[in-house]
């Protein structure tokens, strides 16, 4: 079945008219002057694309670049011609392929638990002490872990797959029914492909009626999965009563798809056309604000510290040793 799906996507390439839509939404393909039925550049320049999907939303044909540069990426690793290490990706490997700082010890009993994921934990260490004493108190322990999305995303299927049977093993080994996120990207990674039911950090929040309402105006940045179905804002909503109004012409925060690795200079390009304009940029993605905070848009904020009143913004300088610190508590 997946291989049939395979051939249906690669086959609606054939039916682009080049008519450059998909260019004129990309910064990648602008740089290179390509559209996404040059397939055969595309192959060549798989780990150059940051996966947002914007070719696709914006596609008469209904053409998924997203699913077409995967697959590239994942023949590349199956036929050894592309050497993930020697490309920069050493760092991301070992400390994602079996999450560097991953840590269960609290979990093992409990029905539902916190899953914060990778960033929200490096950037907002304040923020998320609150969250664990108010889940703390409800019974909900953390468990430190990584989606694997990363993983999958340099083509790494079978090893993103063990991931998720790693995981739904030790969900079943103690119990746990419910994990409840911190990042939408874990959360339209995981799917379908976990055994828990998945809760949205704001509606665990709602449910135990905790945080304030988010005032004064905004522009959101919507992360790229969410774009779409903007489920993680319908959540959201319960704890809005200022203008929140979609940030527009900004293709993607810069550290998608692992691109940034070998697009520095357009990753920083598109994380710093966030400053200015006429309201603070706000975003639901720790991994966004955190690389528009690195690049110089100090004012840019995450929902969590104004619902919970921490008032903590980006801290990308310490994000090694803010993950490191809960490997072992």
């Amino acid at each position: 079945m997946a291989e049939k799906k395979k051939r249906e996507i690669h086959k609606r390439v054939e039916e682009c008219i080049h008519c450059n839509a998909c260019k004129r939404k990309c910064k990648f393909l602008t740089k290179y002057d390509i559209c996404i039925g040059d397939t055969e550049k595309l192959r060549e320049l798989a780990y150059h694309c940051y996966l947002c999907g914007e070719c696709t939303r914006v596609c008469p044909k209904g053409i998924d670049g997203r699913e077409i540069i995967l697959d590239f990426r994942k023949e590349q690793v199956k036929e050894g011609k592309y050497g993930l290490k020697q490309r920069g990706y050493s760092g991301i490997l070992l400390e994602k392929k079996n999450y560097l700082f991953k840590n269960h010890r609290k979990a093992k009993g409990a029905k539902t638990v916190f899953f914060p994921g990778c960033n929200f934990p490096a950037y907002y260490p304040k923020t998320l002490e609150k969250l664990l004493s108010i889940f703390k108190k409800a019974g909900i322990p953390p468990f430190y872990d990584c989606c694997g999305k990363p993983v999958l995303e340099l083509g790494l299927e079978a090893e993103a797959n063990a991931i998720f049977r790693r995981l739904n093993q030790r969900f079943q080994e103690f119990g746990i029914e419910e994990i409840v996120l911190a990042c939408p990207n874990c959360y339209y990674h995981f799917g379908n492909q976990l055994n828990v039911k998945i809760t949205t950090v704001y509606e665990k929040l709602k449910e135990l009626g905790v945080g304030k309402k988010v005032e004064g105006a905004y522009s959101c940045f919507y992360p790229c999965p969410d774009r779409e179905d903007k489920v993680w804002m319908e959540g959201l909503s319960h704890f809005i009563s200022g203008e929140i109004s979609e940030k527009k012409n900004l293709q993607c925060c810069g550290m998608g798809g692992c691109a940034f690795v070998q697009e520095a200079e357009l990753s920083r390009e598109m994380a710093k056309s966030t400053q200015g304009g006429e309201k603070p940029l706000i975003s639901y993605c720790s991994t966004c604000i955190g690389q528009f905070s690195k690049e110089g848009n100090q004012e840019a904020e995450h929902f969590l510290p104004l619902i919970l009143e921490t008032g903590e913004k980006a801290d990308y300088s310490h994000s090694f040793w803010n993950r490191f610190k809960h490997k072992f508590y």
